[in-house]
């Protein structure tokens, strides 16, 4: 039989999407055994794979590169799944859009600094305005809410489609 491809990407989130898809403990074994985990933050790939089954995005989209990262996992992907509140609605991220970047960078890195207050420029992505869900960029097939989302709800996801049920695809989802 042959093994779904799939990948998971960290954006501009805190890593709790992909804690609670590890989290997952003991039903992750019988996951594992149907897909090949192709790219993500504990594969040692460099480059996103071309033809990925299933790609699950954590995290906000808060710079220019997020934006051609997503753009080319979208691309190579057949279903794309915002995991996680951040990328879902933009959530923790998005809290800093009522701050302009300068104000912001400026209060994190000089107001803030114990040493050597000033705002990096080298290693630093340029962040852009407001960070924002996937879906401002991309067609995103489904939505997994949460901060972070149930691992039941990841695992029940994963489990329909390894066995063939399809989940529903741009599906709304109401918060509140």
């Amino acid at each position: 039989m042959k093994k779904l491809k799939l990948a998971t990407i960290w954006l501009d989130g805190c890593s709790g999407c992909h804690m609670s898809l590890l989290d997952l403990d003991g039903a992750l074994i019988p996951i594992v055994r149907k897909v090949d985990i192709v790219y993500g933050p504990l594969v040692d790939a460099q480059e996103f794979p071309e033809d990925v089954d299933v790609t699950l995005v954590e995290g906000a989209i808060s710079t220019q590169e997020d934006v051609e990262r997503l753009r080319q996992i979208r691309a190579r992907s057949k279903m794309l799944v915002s995991l996680g509140d951040c990328a879902v609605t933009g959530n923790v991220a998005a809290l800093r859009n009522v701050i302009p970047v300068n104000k912001l960078l400026q209060r994190i890195y000089v107001e803030g600094a114990d040493a050597d207050p000033c705002v990096p420029h080298d290693g630093l992505p340029q962040l852009a305005k407001q960070a924002r869900p996937a879906q401002d960029f991309v067609k995103v097939d489904v939505c997994l809410p949460g901060c972070p989302p149930q691992n039941k709800a990841i695992a029940g996801f994963l489990t329909n489609l390894l066995e063939g049920r399809k989940p529903e695809t741009g599906q709304k989802i109401k918060f509140g």
